[in-house]
């Protein structure tokens, strides 16, 4: 029979849907296939022209900058969402409300290696791309025009990558997205009846209860969550209280980078290489040492479609139980 389960944090609620039961293996998926040759990719060693200037790159003192020789660059996004220069000048119109697009759109080119995928990067070069999304944030959180970062990641055309070389993007804007909001005030919530924030305590229930614990080392632990809106949605959580992404220390950081590319293994090998995004959720750069707000991660396979049930209701229906999933991805490594 069909369970609906309640997402305690935003108070939304999930189909998990038994009449359309499918199992792990029903997702595997037909990989895509790299068309782009290197030679014709912008973001390919020697094509460096191609792209805006970088931003900040890891590579060789006896290298030049917008040459090869990097093994991690930073670039502009070519079609930016939003752009650093200017001011905010935020004006009625009205009743509409208008501000001029201030931001900044980023390309974290994570590998000179057109072939590789985030997955398969050795530890160091894994380490150093994580290492980024920190390093900019706390560089942003200089600008004080900005209020909240996102990192994040498309991998696949099903998921949203335009290019298929292994990349992923960080966008600073000057207003706090309303998602955002809304897991905050959630969060808040809770914390105000219970004293205690929601996160710590998924924490502690899913490493008591172990039922869709996927992975956890010292520092992290990996779930299916409670009321998953999609087959293997994975969360990435702290196990102590830490509201801030850029607060991670550099060891819990080699642990952050060890269980997500654990998961990002675990989702090539059960799915064949599946679609997927992943984003960082984490407090406004403007506030700091939030008691109710606890950063993760979410990883989410391009696996199902939202159609016109999913966005009138804002109910989602997920075919595969998170407990199943779970229990799969734990042990196919």
């Amino acid at each position: 029979m069909p369970e609906l389960r309640k997402d305690p944090v935003l108070g939304r609620w999930v189909i998990i849907s038994t009449e359309r039961a499918k199992r792990p293996k029903d997702f595997r998926v037909e990989p895509e296939k790299k068309s782009v040759t290197p030679g014709k990719c912008p973001f390919c060693p020697g094509n460096e022209k191609a792209t805006p200037p970088e931003i900040f790159a890891i590579r060789p003192q006896d290298t030049r900058p917008n040459t090869p020789g990097w093994t991690l660059r930073i670039i502009p996004n070519k079609f930016p969402a939003l752009r650093i220069e200017g001011e905010i000048d935020r004006r009625g119109e009205g009743l509409y409300d208008r501000m001029n697009g201030i931001g900044t759109h980023e390309v974290i080119i994570e590998t000179p290696d057109h072939s590789k995928d985030l997955a398969d990067l050795a530890d160091p070069d894994f380490y150093n791309v994580v290492y980024t999304y920190r390093k900019r944030i706390i560089e942003l959180k200089e600008d004080k025009r900005l209020k909240y970062v996102m990192v994040f990641k498309n991998f696949g055309a099903a998921a949203g990558a335009s290019l298929e070389h292994s990349h992923s993007q960080l966008i600073a804007m000057p207003v706090i997205p309303k998602r955002v909001i809304e897991e905050m005030d959630g969060a808040k919530r809770y914390y105000e009846y219970r004293e205690r924030c929601i996160f710590c305590d998924i924490v502690m229930q899913e490493t008591r209860e172990r039922r869709r614990l996927i992975d956890e080392n010292n520092t992290f632990i990996a779930i299916s969550p409670f009321a998953s809106r999609f087959p293997f949605e994975t969360w990435i959580l702290p196990r102590s209280h830490k509201s801030n992404f850029e607060d991670t220390t550099d060891e819990e950081l080699k642990d952050l980078c060890a269980i997500l590319k654990g998961c990002l293994r675990r989702l090539k090998k059960a799915l064949n290489i599946p679609p997927y995004n992943y984003i960082i959720h984490t407090t406004p750069i403007t506030l700091k040492g939030i008691e109710f707000y606890h950063y993760h991660l979410e990883i989410i396979p391009a696996l199902t479609h939202v159609a016109g049930f999913e966005w009138g209701t804002g109910f989602y229906i997920n075919p595969t139980p998170p407990e199943e999933s779970a229990a799969y991805l734990k042990n196919i490594l």
